[in-house]
């Protein structure tokens, strides 16, 4: 009883391993009848034809390859087709990923520019007050603590705020200037409601009021003002910063601050977005900052 065991155990094992020779050899002959080329498929029918002028083969056998191997192209061919479709579609899908990525890194370092930018300037301001007019720099210390702890979430978020956090922010940040330069620094903000829940990059406008402040009020004695606009024009918002400031020297460079911008733009929206550099005919530098109209519907959520 244990010997007709073992040889059934051994025939049982010889089938199906000749089943998976099978298999194998066919699946093998479907995959050279996808990728075989047409010419090469008919020179094969013609080499079957010329055979059953011989022993070999009967011509109803020659015949039947040759139907069977036509129909077997057809429906290879459409397979080969699909998986080569699938493969290109899946190799688009991740380069679109690692693009998608690049573009999130590159935001990410420009970004990460702003704050020490920021940050520098300022303590540069309080460590120069500490010599001359301590009381003052107590009181910029602690408008810096107060507009960090405010807005450091959202200097490191990766995606936009809105154009009304955004006035916000650069309302904290003007009232540190202006304990600074008191009555040399005027500041007037005009931007109207219906605008404020309109999607607009981080810490952009507070680049441009740096740069006039910095570059256009700063070297003027008597100081001056910013007025700061927001309109929308179709499907565009623009918000402008302007200062009556010495004005922008057109063989200057856009500097680290201007040259973040333009390039955070270009990221983010391609050529729909863009920064002007202007000088009005009143004088100073009005720079314009134009980007895709885009309500946050969320907005209420972000208050």
């Amino acid at each position: 009883m244990k010997t007709a065991a073992t040889g059934a155990r051994g025939a049982l094992g010889f089938v199906r391993e000749l089943g998976e020779t099978a298999s194998s050899l066919w699946w093998q002959f479907f995959d050279w009848l996808a990728q075989v080329p047409m010419r090469q498929l008919v020179m094969t029918w013609l080499l079957a034809l010329l055979l059953t002028a011989t022993p070999a083969i009967h011509p109803e056998q020659a015949v039947a390859f040759i139907f069977i191997s036509l129909g077997l192209k057809v429906l290879a061919g459409g397979k080969r087709k699909a998986e080569i479709e699938a493969r290109r579609a899946s190799e688009q899908a991740g380069t679109e990923e690692l693009e998608r990525r690049l573009v999130e890194a590159r935001m990410a370092a420009l970004q990460a520019q702003v704050e020490p930018h920021f940050l520098f300037n300022t303590l540069a301001l309080i460590g120069q007050l500490i010599e001359t007019d301590p009381p003052q720099a107590a009181q910029i210390h602690q408008h810096l603590i107060d507009y960090l702890r405010s807005t450091l979430p959202q200097m490191r978020s990766r995606g936009n705020g809105t154009l009304a956090r955004q006035i916000a922010l650069s309302r904290s940040y003007l009232a540190i200037m202006q304990a600074r330069m008191k009555t040399r620094l005027a500041v007037s903000i005009d931007v109207p409601p219906e605008l404020e829940s309109a999607t607009f990059p981080a810490m952009m406008l507070q680049i441009l009021i740096e740069n006039a402040i910095k570059h256009g009020l700063e070297p003027k004695i008597e100081g001056g003002r910013i007025d700061i606009r927001a309109s929308g024009t179709g499907t565009m918002l623009q918000v402008d910063v302007q200062d009556d400031g010495v004005g922008f020297s057109r063989y200057a460079g856009d500097g680290i601050g201007l040259a973040n911008v333009r390039e955070r733009l270009k990221l983010m929206y391609g050529t729909r977005a863009e920064l002007q550099i202007e000088t009005p005919a009143e004088g100073g530098c009005r720079a314009s900052i134009r980007v895709p109209f885009a309500p946050d519907i969320f907005a209420d959520q972000h208050k």
